[in-house]
């Protein structure tokens, strides 16, 4: 049973509000101990507290509530605690790694844009955050029962190809490029901009290889499509790592021939306008610098990309949203670009900028033209390594040492990540991420692991379950966070923040241990023991079902 929409259709029976109002205004208390839903009475009169009482007199109480009372403006309903129990632990049971799953989507696609690292150039600890945002709200959308589409944009076009042709044909070798072909490529980068800094003409030689490259240049097509063949073999073994998929890897280059239909498009809408020699549209009127579509050598720009991709997309797909899991300091370029695609006549409310603060070192801001970069591949590596040691010390007899080793260590980069609000920076402190205690993934896994632990030794119960023994504080609180876990989800989805899903497992894990230490599990009193041990196997559920939807492995021992 759906407690809240089964509260709505009551609401919508005695206020005459509209259905969708009660949906936005209904809320959970932030203390249980006020009710499990509260409802505002602001707009149902002019006092609302009077209004409230009104409502309560109203109502003749269904079955599965225990009351209804006046809180200040607020009329607050109490779901009788048995009944959540026997619900939540039941549908658990039932639904298995499907529990928490709707299908709110009903299939409508949902395109999402995310990771997108620059071909030629390493995959940095700064790609991490657009990949497992974008993968997990990815997941979380499919669990919701909308149509993901996961679209690898690579950066694989630009002036930046220029500057390399130019690089690798004064200084590159063959051997080096194939020994190892990001970090090459990086020095060769870097070397670039060390001499352009000094003379100019080396920019001057880049944007002529770029024009040539657009043209058609075979010698300078042949040296791109190595250096993107090369990059993409090391960005997969990442993905793999991460286990992380796409749909699409269509690069800026697959836009190539589409970006003429784009502005002759803008241009039959009057939309565009030359200004010293390149094609612009002017968005001054919108408090915005122009958009430059073609530079005045006939090059593209990746706004005129990003046009071409966005329609591309929209007519291969019919999505219902397009969603761009882009760095907080690209707020500009999409509020541009959302503007342009209104303008020509495209629905504004389809495009959705999912922005992300950054990761912040003791070594300061990432600049790949310094050479100043951490690849995301050391510090993969560096956390599996440091999971291992810490394994090796809590646990030296665990059998499959090394799997697990990755799956806390990947998962720990990931949860931190993760149980973040996307929108702030993050201070990157290995100790803390990799710890098994506090608000972090090996918490979560651990705790997981533990769950599956006392399971296995209390072997298999079966027969009906008395939940009304499953009174405690401790055991009503876990319930209640395996019952909201759907909500959480959901919540995610909307704000587009994973974050609501890993915090929801930090408190469970949390209540989880509380409960642990307070009620004894395996005893002899059999008909608790298996109240207890079905609650126990929930919540292991639980923390499986919402790690694999952040892109986390659940270990059954640690």
């Amino acid at each position: 049973m759906n407690f809240q929409s089964e509260i709505i259709k009551l609401l919508v029976k005695e206020t005459k509000l509209d259905q969708k109002e009660i949906e936005n205004l209904i809320s959970i208390p932030p203390d249980p101990k006020l009710g499990d839903y509260a409802f505002p009475c602001f707009k149902l009169g002019k006092n609302p507290k009077e209004a409230a009482e009104g409502l309560k007199k109203k109502f003749k109480l269904p079955k599965f509530l225990s009351k209804v009372e006046v809180v200040g403006p607020y009329l607050n309903f109490f779901v009788k605690q048995e009944v959540i129990t026997e619900e939540t632990l039941s549908k658990v049971a039932k639904e298995k790694n499907d529990y928490g799953k709707q299908d709110i989507g009903k299939k409508q696609k949902v395109v999402f844009d995310f990771s997108s690292p620059n071909i030629a150039k390493p995959f940095g600890i700064g790609h991490l955050r657009s990949t497992v945002i974008g993968s997990c709200l990815y997941k979380v959308h499919n669990f919701l029962g909308y149509k993901s589409v996961g679209v690898n944009h690579l950066g694989d076009w630009g002036t930046q190809f220029g500057k390399l042709i130019v690089a690798f044909n004064k200084w590159g070798k063959e051997k080096e490029l194939e020994k190892d072909p990001i970090k090459y490529l990086l020095k060769l980068y870097v070397k670039f901009h060390d001499e352009a800094d000094k003379d100019d003409t080396f920019n001057e030689e880049a944007r002529t290889a770029f024009k040539e490259l657009e043209d058609g240049n075979k010698k300078y097509l042949e040296l791109w499509e190595s250096f993107k063949k090369l990059s993409l073999e090391e960005f997969k073994k990442i993905y793999k790592i991460l286990e992380v998929e796409f749909d699409s890897y269509h690069g800026e280059s697959f836009y190539n021939d589409k970006m003429d239909a784009v502005i002759k498009n803008l241009e039959k809408k009057k939309l565009t306008k030359t200004s010293e020699g390149a094609l612009i549209v002017d968005l001054e009127k919108y408090k915005m610098t122009p958009i430059l579509l073609e530079k005045s050598n006939g090059t593209t720009t990746y706004h005129t990309r990003d046009l071409a991709a966005a329609y591309y997309r929209i007519k291969e797909y019919k999505p219902i949203k397009l969603v761009y899991v882009v760095g907080s300091e690209q707020k500009l370029h999409f509020r541009q670009l959302f503007k342009v695609l209104e303008l020509a006549g495209e629905d504004a409310g389809k495009f959705i900028h999912v922005d992300f603060g950054l990761f912040r070192f003791p070594e300061g801001k990432m600049s790949t033209r310094k050479g100043k970069v951490i690849f995301l591949e050391d510090v993969l590596d560096k956390a599996i390594k440091l999971a291992g040691e810490i394994i090796e010390k809590k646990n030296p007899d665990l059998k499959n040492k090394k799997e697990v080793a990755i799956q806390v260590g990947v998962g720990a980069i990931i949860f931190a990540d993760l149980s973040n609000d996307r929108t702030r920076n993050i201070d990157f402190d290995w100790d803390r991420m990799l710890s098994f205690e506090g608000e972090t993934g090996p918490y979560v896994q651990y705790t997981h692991a533990r769950a599956s632990s006392i399971l296995r030794k209390a072997g298999k119960s079966s027969g009906k379950v008395n939940y009304s023994l499953l009174n405690q504080e401790e055991e009503l609180a876990v319930i209640r966070l395996l019952y909201d876990f759907p909500a959480a989800i959901e919540k995610a989805a909307k704000d587009y923040k994973p974050h609501h899903i890993a915090n929801h497992l930090i408190t469970l894990s949390q209540a989880f241990n509380e409960f642990y230490h307070k009620c004894p599990v395996i005893s002899e009193r059999d008909e608790q023991m298996k109240a207890r041990l079905l609650l126990v196997d929930s919540v292991r559920q639980v923390l499986e079902n919402g790690l694999k939807l952040l892109g986390i492995k659940a270990p059954a021992e640690m």
